[in-house]
């Protein structure tokens, strides 16, 4: 039998159902992910806003999001081992139905923060959820296309919320960002919790029978869930505490993993994804700014769609090679355009630049460093410690992605040439003046 039918073989419309209802959890992560891209334009424009919003304020509503991601991570492993994999992913929607609300409605900076770190909050929990439910219930030899579909549809969000934003300002963005995570909590209604969950609750009928939804119509999974039932007794005898994780034995998995995360933070990927309008901006493009950041989320999807059908081909470290590589280029090539664009250089013909070298950065990404973190989180850790293992490592990337998200309007180094010294004081207060 052939790679492509043995996977076919195995491919059920239940494993297909519980990758896109989770997939549309990841939606919402995207899209409140990309929201201040298009929203903070015109929430800091005083004649849109009835309430002022300072450099610092927005600076918070960006950095917020991903600092409330870092508790509700850190708290959602917990979650996943007491309420389930499954459940704390529809309970995720509770949070970011009421933050989206508040967000759109909101009359003071204080309405659209809180709404911003509930928003996060779901983020963190959902996005731990997601990988360990799929590494579970989605069978081996599909776990790496369905696996990726998460990230496909969540750039789909990205894009969407990018897209919305060009017609609509940032209350109609947030009310038609709470209405689509509707569906994702539909969806799961559908869904077997996981095998694997069951068995550790001591539900092993259920656990059956939740595997054999999940497999192909009048499959036989007896010797699937034998070898499952054996792993989990395996691992279960001594403790399992949250301590074990930083057993000798674990340090390899839970290190790797954590490293993943840290990379891809630290590769800048959140601050374009946030403030993809501010920085064309910044940039004087030649290109449309809001124009050019649908492009950048086009490129994002298309190239997320690539890896799914590459990523079981290509294998998981080529990719990561190939994507840190054209980061690193497309870098390097852009702050060059920067320090250029400081020195005053006639840079007219050249306006081209920053959407290409946006576009190419974001496809090395998406190709590689977006996706493949998290799809090695679910099949790395194992399985006695993937709970508290893979609330660390979530924890690490939004802790990661606050830092490089709040710190990027900071470190925005102001040009003070020909500016009056109130000029100055105005950029870098916010106007305040008191």
């Amino acid at each position: 039998m052939s790679d492509k039918s043995e996977k076919l073989s195995v491919l059920s419309l239940t494993q297909i159902v519980a990758a896109f209802g989770l997939s549309m959890c990841a939606f919402s992560i995207g899209n409140a992910a990309a929201y201040t891209s298009p929203a903070l334009p015109s929430m800091t424009n005083k004649n849109v806003t009835s309430f002022s919003v300072s450099t610092q304020e927005a600076s918070w509503v960006g950095g917020i999001m991903p600092l409330a991601g870092l508790v509700g991570g850190i708290l959602g492993g917990p979650l996943i081992m007491y309420v389930g994999r499954k459940m704390t992913a529809m309970l995720s929607f509770v949070p970011f139905f009421i933050g989206w609300t508040l967000i759109a409605f909101a009359s003071s900076v204080a309405m659209v923060l809180v709404g911003r770190g509930l928003s996060g909050f779901a983020v963190g929990v959902a996005s731990l959820a997601l990988p360990v439910y799929l590494s579970e219930a989605i069978h081996p030899l599909i776990r790496g296309i369905l696996g990726l579909m998460p990230t496909l549809i969540g750039n789909f969000g990205m894009l969407s919320c990018f897209i919305i934003g060009y017609f609509a300002n940032w209350s109609p963005l947030a009310i038609i960002s709470g209405l689509l995570c509707i569906p994702f909590l539909v969806l799961l209604f559908f869904v077997p919790e996981s095998p694997r969950w069951y068995l550790t609750k001591g539900k092993p009928e259920k656990a059956e029978s939740a595997l054999t939804r999940l497999r192909r119509k009048n499959t036989n999974v007896a010797d699937e869930f034998k070898e499952m039932t054996k792993r989990l007794a395996d691992e279960a005898e001594g403790s399992n505490t949250c301590k074990d994780i930083f057993q000798k034995k674990y340090f390899k998995p839970v290190s790797i993993a954590v490293a993943l995360m840290i990379f891809q933070q630290l590769s800048g990927i959140s601050a374009v994804i946030f403030y993809t309008v501010m920085i064309f901006n910044m940039s004087d493009s030649s290109v449309d700014s809001y124009l050019s950041t649908i492009i950048v989320g086009t490129v994002n999807f298309m190239a997320s769609l690539l890896a799914i059908f590459n990523i079981d081909h290509a294998g998981r470290k080529v990719l990561l090679i190939i994507s840190a590589l054209s980061m690193i280029i497309t870098l390097f090539v852009l702050s060059a355009f920067f320090y250029c664009k400081s020195r005053e250089m006639n840079l007219d013909g050249v306006g081209w630049v920053p959407l290409v070298c946006l576009v190419i950065y974001v496809l090395g990404f998406s190709m590689g460093f977006g996706p493949i973190p998290w799809l090695m989180m679910g099949e790395i850790l194992p399985s006695r410690i993937r709970a508290p293992a893979a609330s660390l490592v979530v924890g690490c990337n939004w802790g990661f992605t606050f830092i490089v998200t709040k710190t990027f309007q900071d470190l925005i180094v102001p040009e003070t040439k020909n500016k009056s010294l109130e000029q100055i004081e105005e950029e870098l207060t916010g106007g305040s003046g008191k």
